[in-house]
């Protein structure tokens, strides 16, 4: 009995390392429905390799708080249209970081004349986030320009698909919907510290995607639109 104990104590002081060991799960979710066009696809391509690869951000993920950061990331348009471009891979030297830049900067747009179901993105987000490596927190980033179209809605999402402990942040792009914005923050929005971060046209993805990963990968807690204390540039 002493010598099962033992072992349960070791398991769980394992299990307790290993928890330590990873501090955030980023999923970063990118809009690709048939309101993005061909130029503005390679904009946000482009600015989220871009925010990845800026020294702050590279330093944010590599030196910051302790534990290791795992980032994954998938496109999503329609109901049955979501594609992984890079899986989960963790983030621990700058070799691994240049990997995923390459990958997510070498992508091929996986779909392009469908409509934003953006309650699917979430299930398939919730699905992609249950093999996740275990971390101590898991942050879904979802970026998109327009109100759910298709489908369930994001809150019928929330209410069947695990995201117990999940916390859901939203990158707008304006320029299409003026209601985006408010949809987001009513609709899409979840849990302690969630933010949004807003770019003005997909000019200014990147800069807007640099701020919301430098919040998120520092665990900044702000309030909603607060703005990050840093800005790319």
């Amino acid at each position: 009995m002493i010598r099962a104990a033992g072992l349960s104590l070791a398991l769980s002081l394992w299990a307790g390392a290993a928890l330590g060991e990873c501090r955030l799960a980023l999923l970063l979710a990118l809009d690709v429905s048939a309101s993005v066009d061909s130029e503005d696809y390679v904009l946000q391509r482009d600015g989220l390799a871009s925010a990845l690869n800026l020294p702050e951000i590279r330093n944010a993920i590599l030196n910051g708080a302790p534990g290791d950061v795992a980032l994954a990331a998938f496109e999503w348009s329609g109901r049955y249209q979501q594609t992984v471009v890079v899986d989960w891979t963790l983030l621990t030297s700058d070799a691994a970081i240049d990997g995923v830049i390459a990958r997510i900067a070498g992508a091929k747009r996986s779909y392009k004349e469908f409509p934003t179901a953006l309650g699917y993105a979430l299930g398939y987000a919730a699905g992609m986030l249950q093999r996740a490596p275990r971390c101590d927190a898991q942050v879904i980033d979802v970026s998109g320009d327009g109100t759910n179209n298709e489908g369930f809605q994001p809150l019928s999402a929330y209410m069947h698909f695990p995201f117990d402990e999940v916390t859901v942040n939203g990158l707008v792009v304006m320029g299409r919907e003026p209601e985006v914005v408010e949809f987001y923050r009513t609709e899409v929005l979840r849990g302690p510290g969630a933010f949004l971060e807003i770019a003005r046209g997909f000019e200014d993805f990147g800069d807007a995607m640099a701020r919301k990963l430098f919040r998120e990968v520092n665990g900044l807690v702000l309030g909603f639109d607060a703005g990050a204390e840093w800005s790319p540039g």
